[in-house]
């Protein structure tokens, strides 16, 4: 294999991520940061009927669930491949290795036994889903206290938390998941692998030890060739590995005792970081306000004056008004076409001028007075006012789709208004 090399985020071949571990306020409930990686752990009990096969057992069952929260990629309701693979390592890292005593979760033999349920969330996924989610469970049911039950004959009785003290869980050891990729045939290795390096990997080496150096699991996928001394390299490597996040795991159980232990603050608003934008504190900072009338006289000495123009009103015809530059309002002839496109064979004509010819006689006998003649249709309420000695601007004749077009004549009734004074 190659020597060493820098990766895209300057990590060396066999640099693995930060990890970072904070609980929550109740017991078995953690979230554990791998890198960009983030995986939620929350441990839960109930009492229930054990298996026929194993009737002084207690049971065990592991849940990792993948969200569209952490990566788009992920389809919600919907098992994939990948989504089994994982709860299958997790199920043989953490419940065929015998990690857990479940003899001492059995409560009255063939009757009443303790389940033990881990369920993972995946919060945010930057590669190597196993290796968080084996920390995240692992710290969870190290963190996890059962209720204090009794049993006196057929009688179970079960104690709150407040009437006793809870029962932590038996751990013989912890596994944890080491994973290994591999590119270019077995060429080159890298140890913890971000998701950009999964996308191009050929194959996935999954590695499950303890402490103690010995091998839980093992399972090879990508359909690559290793040579023994490559697995023996490895394996080598995720001891120290496995050692060093041992000790990260037992300082952050022990921190979390000490300070529930003395009644500190706990929990996970108070795992977050000040001076962060994240945080959700912030120091308060003293304002003066001893010269702030000051400072007002000043701002308003130094601004400019207001503008003495006052815009005058346009008056257009005798009764109205309008201020600034406005154009002539077009309310009226959006209305007359919104009835014309309901009509659906309705036309309106707009004609530049009016067309004296069909009513020079009706209104030679009105131009002697004020008075405005008002020429309107029967079926609609066209209203045509001239104004003596003015032309007006814009006249429109609609006409009704049963009587044709605008250049056909019919009957037009007059109606006399008095003039306004």
């Amino acid at each position: 294999m190659a020597g060493s090399w820098e990766r895209l985020d300057g990590r060396q071949t066999y640099d693995y991520r930060n990890i970072r571990i904070s609980f929550g306020a109740d017991y078995g409930c953690c979230v554990v940061e791998l890198g960009k990686t983030r995986v939620l752990g929350q441990v839960s009990c109930e009492l229930v009927s054990p298996k026929l096969s194993r009737a002084t057992e207690g049971i065990l069952f592991f849940n990792l669930e993948l969200s569209q929260m952490a990566a788009p990629a992920f389809e919600p309701g919907r098992q994939s491949d990948l989504l089994v693979k994982l709860n299958r390592l997790l199920e043989r890292c953490l419940r065929n290795s015998k990690c857990i005593d479940t003899e001492s979760l059995c409560v009255v033999a063939g009757e009443k036994v303790w389940q033990i349920r881990v369920d993972l969330h995946l919060l945010n996924h930057d590669g190597n889903i196993i290796d968080a989610a084996s920390i995240a469970a692992i710290v969870a049911l190290c963190h996890f206290r059962r209720p204090d039950v009794s049993v006196q004959g057929d009688e179970i009785t079960l104690y709150a938390l407040e009437e006793r003290d809870p029962v932590p869980l038996s751990i013989h050891h912890m596994p944890i998941c080491i994973s290994f990729a591999f590119f270019q045939q077995g060429t080159y290795l890298l140890v913890d692998p971000s998701e950009r390096e999964e996308r191009v990997m050929d194959g996935l080496l999954v590695i499950a030890m303890n402490k103690h150096r010995e091998i839980c699991t093992i399972q090879s996928s990508g359909g690559i060739m290793l040579l023994q001394d490559q697995v023996l390299r490895c394996s080598k490597i995720a001891g120290v590995k496995v050692a060093e996040i041992t000790e990260l795991i037992q300082k952050a159980l022990e921190n979390d005792r000490r300070v529930r232990k003395e009644g500190g603050k706990f929990g996970f608003a108070e795992s977050i970081a000040n001076q962060r934008i994240t945080a959700f504190k912030m120091e308060k900072a003293p304002v003066d306000t001893s010269d702030v009338e000051e400072k007002a006289e000043e701002i308003i000495a130094e601004a400019d004056p207001p503008s003495e123009a006052v815009s005058k009103p346009v008056l257009w015809t005798p009764g109205t008004a309008q201020i600034g530059e406005g154009i002539e309002s077009s309310w009226g002839d959006l209305e007359e076409e919104e009835e014309g496109d309901d009509g659906g064979s309705d036309e309106v004509t707009i004609l530049d001028s009016v067309k004296m010819e069909t009513e020079d006689q009706n209104v030679g006998n009105h131009m002697g007075d004020d008075t405005p003649i008002v020429l309107s249709d029967s079926e609609e309420d066209e209203i045509i006012i001239l104004e003596p000695g003015e032309n007006p601007k814009k006249t429109r004749v609609q006409a009704n789709s049963q009587q044709g077009k605008v250049s056909s004549k019919k009957a037009i009734r007059k109606k006399k208004k008095q003039p306004a004074d």
